[in-house]
């Protein structure tokens, strides 16, 4: 982060805000040439800054209505354990994010689901399956800000 100057920052905000914005659009708003944009827009690839772009969808439309952070208690802790639960967690299509961490539990997912019917197919059908699972803990998300990206 340190290497990073302003213009890349400023770079990075647009692009966490808009993808698919061009680069003559880019240098538009930053007031320079596409020729030294575009040449610092794949640094920032290259240097894996950038990891990916993607778009963001609108979870009404898709009826991914209810989202939910489970916490979750693991009966073992080696990094195979962790490795399979973790490869095998994100292979399931609610599943939207997954993290170790530490405190109370050992990982937490985010998922996303139609309604809390889809949430007790997903918890009695899906997760309760998996064999080092001891526990777990849900939270239900009332409301979410759209703030998408890092600030620069």
């Amino acid at each position: 982060m340190e290497n990073l100057d302003r213009i890349d920052r400023k770079i990075l905000q647009l692009l966490q805000r808009d993808c698919r914005i061009t680069i003559k659009e880019l240098s538009e708003k930053l007031h320079l040439t596409n020729t030294p944009v575009y040449e610092r827009v794949k640094k920032l690839e290259r240097s894996g800054i950038i990891k990916n772009y993607v778009a963001v969808l609108d979870p009404e439309q898709i009826d991914r209505n209810l989202v939910v952070f489970i916490s979750i208690s693991l009966t073992k802790h080696t990094r195979d354990v962790v490795e399979k639960f973790e490869s095998e967690v994100l292979a399931l299509p609610e599943v939207m994010e997954f993290y170790i961490t530490s405190g109370n539990f050992d990982a937490m997912v985010k998922i996303m689901v139609k309604d809390m019917n889809a949430f007790q197919h997903f918890i009695q059908e899906k997760l309760s399956k998996f064999e080092y699972l001891t526990r777990f803990n849900s939270t239900f998300v009332i409301s979410s800000s759209d703030k998408i990206g890092y600030d620069l």
